[in-house]
Order: C-alpha cells, then structure tokens, then sequence
C-alpha cells in the first residue's frame, strides 16, 4: 500500500495557544477586577467605561468566546489533523478562522466598555458582531468538514462526533437567538418580546454552555487523556451512549433557568425533567474519562498534565450533578438570584475548562516545541493554587447563597419580613466576597505561572515547525454495510449521515419547546392596562441596557410570600409583550426592581444614582455620575427607535413617533420640575450653572441630560399593574 507523505499544521495551533494563553490572563484578571467592585465599590468612580455593569459582560465575554474558545480551537486543530491523518483542509480558512475570531474578541473588548450591548446574557454584542461570529463559525465549519472529507482514516473517532455537534449546535443557536432588527450600525432589538425572548435566550444561553463550553471540551477529553495517559479510552460502548444522549437531553434544558418565571409552566416542566435525566450521560461521560486513568493513577501522581485533567473532569461531574439538581423546583426556590449560582457556573469554568486549557497547554508545548517543559516544579505549583483558588473561591459562595436565600425568605411571628431591607442581607456575606477576592487572586496567579513556565519552554526549545507525518490514501469501499458492520461503526465512515442524525437529534427539543411559545399568542395572554414605553422611558431603558444594569438587578417577581411581601404581586406574562429584549435578570446583587416604580421620588433616585451610599447606607452598588454629565441625552434616533418597535409590534401611532421629540421634553421638564422640590439640588444646580458659565461652556438643562430619562424608566416600571392599597 503506498504512503502519502503531508505535513501536520502546529502553526495554527501555536497561535490559538498562545490567545487562549493572553485572553485568560485578561478576562480572569477582569473577573478579579470585579470582585474587587464587590468591596470598593467606587474603586473607579466616575469612569463609564470600567464600570462594573458594563465589565461584566466584557469578562463572561473573555473568558467563554476569548479564553475557552481560543483553547477549543487549539485542541480541535491539533487533534482533528491526528485522528484523521490529514492536515487541515485550508491553511487559508485557518487563517482567517484565527485573525477573524481575534478581531471579534478585540470588537467586543471595544464595544462592550462603551456600553453597546443587546444585554442578553452570554450573547451581549451587537448585531455587525454577531455576523462576524456566525461567518467566522462558518468558515471554521468549512474547515472541518472539508479536512473530514479528505481524511486517511476512515471510521471517525468520538472526538470527532462531538467537534461536529458542536458545530452544527452553536450555529444553529447563534442564529435564532442573535435574531435582532437594527436600529443603527451599534443598536437593535430582538425581535422577541418579554417571555419569548426570555425562552429562546435562555435556550441559547444554558446551551452555550451545554455545547461551546462542555462538547468541544468532552471532545478533547476523549482525545488528549488517553494520549497523555497512553491508556485506551475505557469503554466504546460508553463513549456511544454518552455522545447521542447528550447531545439529545441538553438541548431541552434551558427553561430550567425560567422556573417560578412567567414562563408558561409546561416549558418549565419540560425543562426539569430533561435537566434532571442529564445526569446520566453527564456522568457516563466523567466515568469514560476516569477510568481511562486506570492502571495508571501513578503516573497521575507525577505529571501535573494529569493532575489538571483529573481535577477537570471532577469539576465537570461535579457541575453536571449540580446543574440538575439546580433544577428542581424547591432546590431553585432556594438557589437561584443567588451567589450559589456564581459558584456552581465558576466550578463548571476554572475547573472543567481552565484545568482542560491548562492541561492541553502544558502537553501540547512541548511535544510542538521539541523539547521538555521548563519546570515540572512550576506546573505542580499552578496545580496546587489553582486547585486552591477553586476552593477558596466556590465555597464562600455557596456560603454566601444559602445566607441569602435563608435572609430572603425569614418572616417575624407577626408575618412581616424579618429582613426587609434588602441591604442587611448584602452586608452579611462581605465576608464571602473577600474570601472570593482571594481565591480569585490565587487562581490568576496560577495563570502568570503557567504564562512565566511555558514562556520559557519555547525560548529554550526549537521553533514550532509543521510536523511530517505519513499515511495511506483512504480506500473507497460499499457505501452500504459492510456484511456483519453494525449500525453505529457504519455511521461512523459517514461523516453527512452522522451529522445529519446529530442535527435532527438537537432541533427535536428546540422545536418542541421554541415553536409554540413564539407561534401561538394564546400562551402570552395580553393585559389591557400594560401600554408602550414612553418615548423618554424608552430612552432610558436604552441606557438601563447600556449601563448593565441587569447584572445585578432582576425584574420578576416569583409566586413566593417572602417575595410578594417584599416586591409585590408576582410577575404576569403579559407584563413583558413590549419588552425587547426581555430584562428579568439572573441575579441580585440589589434588590427586584420590577415594581420600584413610584416607590421613591425622583429626588430619591436621583440622589442614588449620583452616590448610592448617600441614600442607602453600606451599599456596594457604584456611581453613575457620568449619567449627570454637562451633556445633553442623544435622542436623535428616537423615531427610528420606535419605528424599528413598531415594526416588531408595539402599537406606536404615527402622531406618537411624530410627536416622540416633544413629548421627550413635556416628560422631562416634568421630572426636572419636580427635583426642584429638593433645596440641596436646586443649590448644587444653580452652583453648576455658575461654573459651566465660567469656564465658557454652554450649560445644559437637566430635564436634557441621561440621568433624567433613567429616572422615567424606573418610574415607569410596575406602575401598568394596579395595586390595591388599604
């Protein structure tokens, strides 16, 4: 049989490392940022762009699509040449794979400090960005598919498979959830409402997780432990079986983040079973990665590779038993909102995916390098403080979420709230915050070892060259089954079959669970009393996206005493229809705000915003003092802003995008006039005027500024739902 000789390409490779290498060191190092924030909350005052509400997005951002994504890109492009002995099917579409996923990462690095964001969880920018990702994933799809085609070794390896899923899912994902209509070259809305695009984000977003995060990395798994343990993979037969019913059950689990929502309950329930019967191929899958360790437990003890993937993979059966149990129903009514959250989804990435980057890293450098790592001693070091940091970092927060949700929902024998200021339940766990800080930091630190060891392992060994290898051209044979070939070693020479059927197996529950929310109205009952946004609200809940305010404050109100007594009456579907994109958050780090409206005065919200402490006392929620800036709030775009809401639905008339200008003014004045109601304001307003006059400047009103549209939103919110009073 005659030999092809090619070459693999370790360049591609080289440079996807060494980004995932410089993105985690920036997107953890923001992360730390932020929970520094957590105990100086006025650590950047005044400065917009390194605000807490808008890094936040920056960091998921990093560490998912920059740090996770980048290392997922190096560990397909290396083992996919290997398993399939062909080099990649276009140095080309490597290329561009590369430069154009940097430049999406550098657009958001750009974008989301200036506060261009759609606010949707994991899926913050906007829509020109959105189009480079979806090109860019098509071109890596390309890639793949055509290095497939023209592979050496015919039966496709279960890494492969889950490569492909990851694929097929994530676009399919990127493209219904990112559907958005434009109103300007940085700002769209989706083009669904309230609870519509409550399901469909949430669908896109715990799949995320489920396959850019956790299929790829399974991926690898099936690839990089066996290489670096030189064992077999444990068991074929479970490799099949974890694959196929993962890829089906995930895809069904997203409404478990909507429980106790105004989610329809039928799509909540949906969402609790397939989350719970995930356990099973989540755990077959942490099984099939141990075991393949057997025989093999004292090498583990020596080589901090192992040691890595070891500690990986426990975290990840960790997070997949937690995810499910998150997902009952009186275990959520205790968790979620809460820091038990921010603890469960931090196990799932600084072990499961930044052990697997780290892991991968260490192995792959010196094989492509030609040469031995740096320092053993070192990467032991990494090991023992990241594992460290994990601990120091996970265990204060699942502290702090139990003390909250207990804080939460305590009543006195009288049937009041024993803690009805939100912030007594903030002060209690400032302790857990610092124990955070810490284990952060660690953590990070563990990163500039690993940065420092590999740093010197390339200087010291050779230049990172394409690697020749050799294989025989693959022999064409029955497109049918071969006498005797099973069903399964038959679809794995069948690479369209095989993603085809992989396909079919994610859209299954997408359909199900998506199509009647969207397509059948009679799901979201209309409330008459529920009426479009003001033109000034609209604009101010435009700066209530931009300012990230959603991080740390939701907008439903669950069908619980505790939250009842202290928010209101409980969220309604038909609340949300003018909603897009929907804003009901995933944590509270401050208090619900659907129902604040009407609560306090302008003056009162005005004060908050300028110095949060000034009106509430142990705050750590920042300043917005760039929103009283002696600028005037653009509402250039206003009509084109209700123009593009109307078009999705929202019933403006033509008089009311007309008159949307002036109406602007009338609702501002209002809220100016009624600020004069506070001397130390009308004082530090007249003592502004004489400054800006002195400098020259021209001076703005204040009904003109952002702060006052902010304040109309959060008026307005509640305010459609009557209350009865006593």
């Amino acid at each position: 049989m005659e030999m092809q000789q090619f070459y693999y390409d370790n360049k591609i490779v080289k440079k996807f490392i060494y980004a995932t290498i410089v993105f985690g060191v920036v997107g953890m190092a923001v992360g730390l940022l932020l929970a520094i924030f957590f105990l100086f909350p006025n650590l950047t005052d005044g400065i917009s762009w390194l605000s807490f509400g808008r890094l936040r997005p920056l960091h998921t951002n990093a560490v998912i699509f920059a740090f996770v994504g980048n290392a997922m890109f190096a560990g397909v492009y290396y083992s996919l040449q290997r398993l399939l002995k062909a080099r990649m099917f276009s140095d080309l579409l490597s290329n561009i794979n590369f430069w154009g996923w940097q430049l999406i990462i550098v657009a958001a690095a750009i974008s989301l400090p200036l506060g261009y964001s759609t606010s949707k969880e994991y899926a913050e920018l906007e829509w020109p960005i959105d189009i480079a990702i979806a090109l860019i994933w098509v071109v890596f799809g390309i890639n793949m598919i055509g290095t497939i085609l023209k592979r050496r070794e015919r039966h496709l390896y279960v890494a492969i498979w889950f490569y492909l899923a990851t694929f097929v899912t994530v676009a399919v994902l990127h493209i219904f959830n990112s559907l958005a209509l434009p109103v300007s070259a940085l700002k769209s809305y989706s083009v669904y409402a309230g609870v519509q695009d409550a399901l469909v984000q949430w669908w896109y977003g715990h799949n995320a997780v489920a396959f850019f995060l956790t299929t790829p990395f399974l991926g690898m798994m099936y690839y990089f432990i066996p290489k670096a343990a030189n064992r077999p993979v444990y068991s074929y037969r479970l490799s099949i079986v974890h694959f196929w019913s993962l890829i089906f059950l995930y895809i069904w689990a997203g409404p478990h983040h909507l429980l106790y929502s105004a989610l329809p309950n039928w799509a909540q329930n949906l969402g609790v079973v397939f989350s719970v019967m995930l356990i099973a191929p989540s755990w077959g899958g942490m099984i099939n990665g141990l075991l393949t360790l057997r025989g093999a437990w004292d090498k583990v003890r020596e080589e901090p590779v192992l040691k890595f993937f070891v500690v990986a993979v426990t975290g990840y059966g960790m997070a997949t038993f937690e995810g499910p149990m998150l997902s009952l129903k009186n275990v959520n009514a205790i968790a979620h909102f809460t820091d038990w959250i921010i603890a469960h989804v931090h196990v799932g990435a600084l072990a499961w995916n930044g052990f697997m980057a780290f892991g991968i890293i260490y192995w792959l450098i010196p094989r492509m390098t030609k040469g031995p790592l740096y320092s053993l001693k070192l990467a032991n070091v990494h090991f023992w403080i990241g594992t460290l940091g994990i601990i120091l970092y996970t265990l204060p927060m699942y502290v702090a979420g139990f003390l909250q949700a207990s804080m939460w929902k305590q009543f006195n024998p009288d049937g009041t709230l024993t803690y009805g200021n939100f912030l007594e339940t903030v002060t209690q766990i400032i302790p857990m915050y610092w124990m955070r800080a810490v284990g952060g930091t660690m953590y990070v630190a563990g990163m500039l070892v690993l940065v420092y060891n590999i740093y010197q392992t390339v200087k010291a060994n050779n230049i990172v060259e394409d690697e020749l290898a050799e294989a025989p051209a693959l022999q064409k044979i029955s497109a049918g089954r071969i006498k005797g070939e099973k069903f399964h070693p038959w679809l794995e020479r069948k690479p369209i079959q095989l993603t085809i059927l992989a396909t079919v197996a994610i859209l299954i529950g997408g359909i199900i669970q998506i199509v009647p929310t969207i397509m059948v109205k009679s799901n979201i009952p209309t409330i008459t009393s529920v009426k479009p946004y003001t033109p000034l609200e609209l604009e101010g809940r435009d700066l209530y996206i931009r300012e990230g305010c959603v991080s740390c404050h939701s907008q439903m109100v669950r069908p619980f005493r505790s939250e009842v007594e202290r928010y209101g009456p409980q969220s309604k579907a038909g609340e949300f229809v003018y909603d897009h994109p929907f804003l009901w958050g995933s944590k509270r780090t401050g208090p619900d705000l659907l129902r604040v409206g009407g609560k306090y005065n302008d003056n009162w919200h005005f004060n908050h915003m300028w110095s949060p402490q000034s009106t509430s006392a142990g705050s750590i929620m920042p300043g917005y003092k760039w929103l009283f800036d002696n600028k005037a709030l653009d509402i250039s775009d206003i009509e084109g802003k209700m123009e593009a809401m109307r078009t999705l639905g929202v019933p403006y008339t033509d008089a009311d995008i007309a008159n949307a200008q002036k109406t602007i003014k009338e609702q501002s004045q209002k809220i100016e006039n009624s600020l004069h109601a506070d001397p130390d304001f009308v004082k530090s307003y007249e003592e502004s005027k004489k400054k800006a006059a002195a400098r020259g400047e021209q001076f703005i009103a204040m009904k003109d500024r952002e702060i006052v549209a902010l304040i109309a939103y959060i008026q307005r919110l509640g305010t459609d739902i009557k209350v009865k009073t006593n």
